[in-house]
């Protein structure tokens, strides 16, 4: 059974799934910061996953990318697997802008979080709406 670790709970939005990752949106207003978690048991390294499960990560991270690249008009995009604080398996992709808070230093760590307010939150999920049409299910919460 497939379990989000709790600081992950605690510091993002869902926002759906795509075949194999859950979509996260890191509750953090300086950056269009989104995570893919693997929805899999247990696993906190890239090779854990089997070779099909690895080809599709990679897949949903490239594709989720493209798409908010162009999206959120982004300048560069930070696509990082860390794991340092939370060991369960994610893919932190973050749209960076030249004029961002933190540029040209990584994010993390940068600033305090500045949480997303509602209309922010809807605003986001319009967004992705627009370029989520296959195989995505967008989930409230």
């Amino acid at each position: 059974m497939f379990a989000l670790d709790s600081r992950l709970q605690q510091d993002t939005l869902t926002i759906g799934d795509f075949p194999l990752c859950r979509l996260l949106l890191s509750n953090d207003a300086n950056y269009p910061w989104f995570i893919l978690v693997p929805r899999r048991d247990d696993i906190s390294e890239l090779f854990q996953l089997d070779v099909a499960d690895q080809q599709q990560f990679w897949l949903e991270t490239t594709a989720l990318a493209e798409l908010i690249k162009d999206l959120f008009d982004a300048d560069k995009m930070n696509v990082a697997t860390l794991g340092n604080v939370v060991s369960q398996m994610h893919m932190h992709v973050i749209v960076r802008k030249r004029d961002d808070a933190a540029w040209p230093a990584p994010v993390w760590g940068k600033l305090p979080a500045k949480p997303y307010n509602a209309e922010q939150v809807e605003a986001i999920r319009a967004k992705l709406r627009m370029v989520l049409t296959e195989d995505f299910t967008f989930l409230e919460g």
